[in-house]
């Protein structure tokens, strides 16, 4: 392996991945490091992943980022869910909230309790005992000090990444303007440099590669390989679009499964951001622009923009002195709003693997290892939304509810379905109460509850569930309106 110290590090590519990659280390590391970051106005970014989940805040935390300037700069509303509509069948609905459902007993869940009183006819439904799925569902938010919601943002990509990049130059980064010829390496096949259309060489003994699609460092030149997710996920192309908005935004993104994919929705203050993800083998690209077209609200701002992509993720992450992050390193449909979550993964555990004195081989197996059993998670989430379904009224449907799964995913479902039990590895991505709020709104419903519900009688379990509803309503009663909110908190 390198054992040179590592010092100067070269970012190749902006968009979201790039500059959210050089901001962290700029603000967290720079004061030891050279960054730079090579783009190229020429070369535009997919610039969909506009809708997050709760984690970013963490890294906002890290980077000691003002709430109400950032999301000032970016348009950015709030997000306390996702609204998963004809997934299950056409005509139902759920909402996967953010937040936490019901209280849990020492050694069974919430859902367990909510079964008996199901079964009873005395509970509600699942999500109204989650302060999350109320507020979502009443269209209300507020930050709060203390026992708050728990939320992410909706934002514009673009205005994202100049953000970033703003911080990441005002703490010593620096953006080389340029397009990528070459890619320069040694006898043992690190990368040394990366050359630019221009003639100019940038040296570097790390680099991260956040080229997208292409990879071009870490397949282009280090060709590492890639794991093919189609036969799980079929879906391989998106369309993308931006409208005027209508109406006051909404707290969270809406999925609304179509015949072959799904469309997203995402409000900021400024716009809507819309798309639809497809399967080409059951829709061409102008069947889906046009079914996008007839479900659109507001005047197009944008022209349909047709996205391939191919699902899966690199053999290695990290491979040499080279690190892929964002869509260089793999790609999940935008469906459970991953994306940037992953980046921010990736960037988090560079930093704490950071190879200062040189480039050893347990670190890259470490990280690669980590990425991986995190990013399998995240894929089988997604799946679970797939194949867990009652529609049959497209060959698209029919072929998501036969298909194999992943072995990890079958155990989790029969799990489930058979006992009501979910359990989490600390280091997954989705908690309990996320996959237990897609099983049941994908209608999995589990065959008996654990036998200590019975402990309470009829009376007091009522009493239980009567009572975590009460407050969860009088909580979210007291909240305003998301529109009001922010007007009041952080208007751009």
């Amino acid at each position: 392996m390198q054992r040179r110290k590592i010092h100067k590090v070269v970012i190749a590519g902006g968009g979201t991945a790039g500059w959210m990659a050089a901001a962290s280390l700029a603000k967290l590391l720079g004061k030891t490091l050279d960054i730079t970051l090579v783009e190229s106005d020429e070369i535009g970014t997919v610039g969909v992943g506009e809708a997050t989940i709760p984690t970013l805040l963490t890294l906002h935390e890290l980077l000691k980022v003002k709430e109400q300037d950032f999301v000032r700069a970016v348009q950015g509303t709030f997000k306390l869910g996702i609204s998963f509509e004809n997934w299950r069948d056409l005509g139902k609905n759920y909402i996967h909230s953010f937040g936490w459902t019901g209280r849990d007993s020492w050694a069974a869940g919430f859902q367990h309790f909510w079964l008996k009183g199901q079964r009873m006819g005395i509970a509600r439904e699942f999500g109204e005992y989650c302060k999350e799925w109320l507020a979502a569902k009443q269209g209300r938010f507020a930050v709060l000090p203390s026992q708050g919601l728990n939320y992410a943002y909706h934002f514009d990509a673009s205005l994202y990444a100049a953000f970033l990049r703003a911080m990441a130059e005002e703490h010593g980064a620096v953006r080389q303007e340029g397009r990528i010829r070459a890619v320069e390496q040694d006898a043992t096949g690190f990368i040394t440099a990366i050359k630019l259309q221009s003639g100019q060489r940038i040296e570097g003994d790390l680099f991260i590669d956040c080229t997208g699609f292409r990879g071009l460092l870490i397949e282009g030149a280090l060709e590492v390989g890639y794991e093919d997710w189609r036969h799980w996920l079929p879906c391989d192309r998106a369309v993308a679009v931006q409208t005027e908005a209508l109406s006051q935004p909404l707290p969270y993104t809406r999925a609304i499964a179509r015949g072959a994919g799904w469309q997203w929705r995402i409000p900021l203050q400024h716009r809507v951001g819309n798309g639809v993800v497809f399967s080409s083998e059951h829709w061409s690209d102008d069947e889906a622009v046009a079914h996008l077209k007839e479900n659109l609200t507001g005047d197009m701002l944008t022209e349909p923009r047709v996205i391939r992509f191919r699902t899966g993720q690199r053999h290695q992450h990290w491979h040499r002195n080279c690190i892929a992050m964002g869509l260089a390193s793999g790609f999940i449909e935008p469906l459970e709003s991953t994306s940037i979550h992953l980046i921010q993964r990736s960037i988090i555990r560079l930093m704490q693997m950071f190879p200062y004195d040189g480039i050893r081989q347990p670190d890259i197996d470490e990280f690669n290892s980590q990425m991986k059993f995190e990013i399998d998670n995240v894929r089988d989430f997604i799946i679970l939304h797939y194949h867990v379904t009652e529609r049959r009224d497209t060959d698209f449907w029919r072929h998501c509810a036969s298909m194999d799964v992943p072995d990890s995913l079958r155990h989790r479902i029969e799990l489930f379905r058979q006992a009501g039990r979910v359990f989490k590895v600390p280091t997954e991505l989705f908690g309990e109460n996320s996959w237990i709020q897609v099983m049941l709104g994908q209608g999995l419903l589990p065959e008996q509850y654990h036998p200590i519900v019975n402990m309470m009688s009829d009376e007091e379990l009522a009493t239980f569930l009567s009572g975590i509803h009460g407050n969860v309503e009088g909580m979210v009663r007291q909240l305003p309106e998301h529109q009001r909110f922010i007007d009041h908190y952080c208007r751009a």
